[in-house]
């Protein structure tokens, strides 16, 4: 604030302090899981509402994660901050920091009041940030549009507060945690709840925002968002029905997760049609939000069943799928971020080539990439792995239907699993492989030592919490055994195998996977480079007898996504812009749209724009007529009181 135009300031000395502050936030959580509960009534808030800080294993693993995850964020956004883009570096970098302390705050919020203030003071920086280049107005319609989406939540979580009191008065979530819900009331707060949070997290048909926010926001700022932001919801309604409810019923976990499966079906598809690369990645967050919801939904059915094991392992699949959707989604955006800066280009078709230009960025995404398709050996294939491990080995519930609901919810995720992999094929090809598609391209420059540590870190992150899972379920462990009773951290398994449930029944070994991959990949490499090399003769590929071949007739990402476009072209709304026979400089446009904000969402503001119309005829601007309201209404209490 004191030198809001300084960029030297704000890129070498206040986002490098946030990232250290990040790295001793995650030691600091790290301790904390295997820790007691500390609990703290801080010297803020007002006169007779203090707040509340308690910090647990839950709230701790999430500090952990949005420390870790903040630090090479923080660091690739030293190097990303240009001065003239948006919001003075000053100003920026203080939403930015204000973003982090209020989710921060979020994490360790103990009475609703506190929470509240907490939670509002995430969505307003974070619209301030999302607003950054407030000069567009696309940027500000998707700013407002977060901005009222974020609300209506908030309002559907302080209601949820208000039933969780009972009428006491008392909004400490210790005295919520000492109260015996009627099913009832409980029923109402876990759906508040489920509304609420499910709007911040992007759950259909709460999702329009998430479109719309990430690819208007900067770079470093839809990381966060999309890594972070995201998980404290996910934190908010673990904490409301596994902690402050108590014992949850079955049926709200077949209610989460159709929520879930909804959502990782939805977001994937529409990924996969995207041609804007910073909005595939938010479609494919949708996507992943999913399936957490979904592992999510699986927990309280099996906690509502009374089983306790398999509510663990589908709990320690949700905590490990936020953690890693954190790394590999901000590494994504990131990546994303320096091709944006280095070409000032977001279309997927007009971008290629860019590995020979790019090659550390090319490289860290391809780690990315790897990883939210859900391959071995990397994070996202183990949390992906252990859910379906949930849905799999399930013995007969005591319910019939749910034993026809969850082999079909597992064939669900192994769908959007599917889908996911063939979206980022789409990612990383139309991108950095092949040929330029525009000249301008060959000016593209790699990213800069800050950004580089950045995107190394997070890829790092990556690899580790793949190869190491046995280590993350035991950090797991206090988690679920506080929220289920249970944990599967005892017997998951060796530091070399995996083995969630039985050895006989499955296993998993990342480090062999990996070093057979490596060693494959180096035999081959050392099989052509000493028996091949001088027996190759190199020439131009083949083409077809046509020789005007060039970079712009290679696949495109619209005729990539064009199957999945006609499989599922009912969940589309498409407009077809075709050009005139006469047009000299003929142009063919194809519009995707969702219907769901046709069938919902514009009905409704047509509705509050008619009756705010209605309204309105009271305001005429004229003294007389606002004296005879006055009148009027004194008459009808007369009337009344008589």
């Amino acid at each position: 604030m004191l030198a809001p135009r300084s960029l030297r300031l704000a890129s070498r000395v206040l986002f490098p302090a946030g990232a250290v502050a990040g790295l001793a936030l995650a030691a600091v959580a790290l301790q904390a899981i295997f820790g007691s509960p500390a609990s703290r009534v801080l010297p803020l808030g007002l006169p007779d509402l203090p707040f509340h800080a308690r910090i647990d294993a839950l709230s701790a693993f999430f500090l952990l994660l949005l420390g870790a995850v903040a630090a090479g964020i923080s660091t690739f956004a030293s190097g990303y901050l240009r001065a003239g883009e948006g919001q003075p570096p000053g100003l920026q970098c203080l939403c930015y920091h204000a973003f982090l302390a209020s989710m921060a705050a979020v994490l360790v919020a103990d009475d609703a009041y506190f929470f509240m203030v907490a939670w509002e003071t995430m969505a307003l920086s974070s619209f301030f940030l999302v607003t950054s280049d407030h000069r567009h107005a696309e940027i500000r319609r998707a700013g407002y549009l977060y901005l009222l989406i974020a609300h209506l939540g908030a309002i559907s979580i302080l209601l949820c507060f208000g039933a969780l009191q009972a009428g006491t008065g008392d909004y400490t979530f210790d005295a919520m945690r000492r109260i015996e819900q009627p099913a009832g009331w409980a029923t109402v707060a876990f759906l508040l709840a489920l509304a609420g949070f499910g709007a911040k997290a992007g759950v259909v048909p709460l999702h329009v925002w998430l479109p719309e926010a990430h690819p208007a926001a900067p770079s470093p700022v839809s990381a966060l968002m999309s890594a972070v932001m995201l998980k404290t919801a996910i934190y908010g309604m673990l904490r409301v029905t596994l902690d402050l409810i108590g014992l949850p019923l079955w049926w709200w976990g077949v209610v989460a997760l159709a929520a879930g499966l909804v959502s990782a079906l939805f977001g994937i598809v529409f990924a996969a049609v995207q041609t804007d690369m910073k909005r595939l990645l938010a479609y494919s967050s949708i996507e992943n939000i999913g399936l957490i919801m979904s592992g999510f939904g699986l927990t309280l059915l099996f906690r509502g069943f009374g089983m306790g094991t398999l509510a663990a392992l589908a709990l320690t699949a949700t905590l490990y799928h936020c953690l890693n959707h954190a790394f590999f989604k901000s590494l994504l955006f990131l990546s994303a971020g320096s091709v944006l800066h280095a070409t000032r280009e977001r279309s997927l078709d007009r971008l290629g080539g860019l590995i020979q230009r790019m090659p550390w960025v090319a490289w860290c995404a391809l780690v990315g990439t790897v990883a939210i398709a859900g391959l071995p050996p990397l994070n996202g294939f183990v949390s992906e792995w252990l859910l379906l491990q949930a849905f799999l080995f399930t013995p007969g519930l005591p319910h019939a239907y749910m034993n026809m609901l969850v082999p079909v919810a597992a064939a669900a995720i192994a769908l959007a699993a599917a889908l996911s992999g063939y979206v980022m094929v789409k990612f990383y090809g139309v991108v950095f492989l092949g040929r330029p598609r525009e000249a301008r391209l060959s000016e593209a420059h790699d990213a800069g030592p800050w950004e580089r540590t950045g995107l190394l870190w997070l890829a790092a992150g990556c690899v580790a919490l793949g190869l190491a899972p046995v280590t993350v379920i035991s950090l797991l462990d206090p988690i679920t055994r506080s929220a289920t009773g249970y944990g599967i951290g005892s017997h998951a398994g060796s530091w070399l195998f995996l083995a969630p449930i039985e050895p006989q029944r499955a296993s998993y070994s990342p480090l062999l996977f990996f070093i057979v991959a490596t060693l494959l990949v180096v035999v081959t490499w050392l099989s052509v480079r000493v028996f091949y090399h001088g027996r190759v003769r190199r020439s131009g590929p083949w083409d077809c007898g046509f020789p005007y071949l060039d970079a712009r007739m290679q696949d495109t990402a619209e005729g990539f996504g064009q199957p999945v476009r006609h499989v599922f072209e009912p969940f589309f709304r498409i407009t077809l812009e075709t050009p005139s026979p006469l047009d000299s400089r003929p142009r063919y446009r194809e519009l995707v749209e969702d219907r769901l904000w046709y069938w919902l969402y514009l009905p409704v503001a047509r509705a509050v724009e008619r009756v705010t119309a209605l309204v309105t005829v009271l305001q005429r601007g004229r003294i007389s007529v606002y004296l005879m309201y006055s009148f009027a209404t004194l008459l009808l209490l007369l009337l009344f009181v008589r």
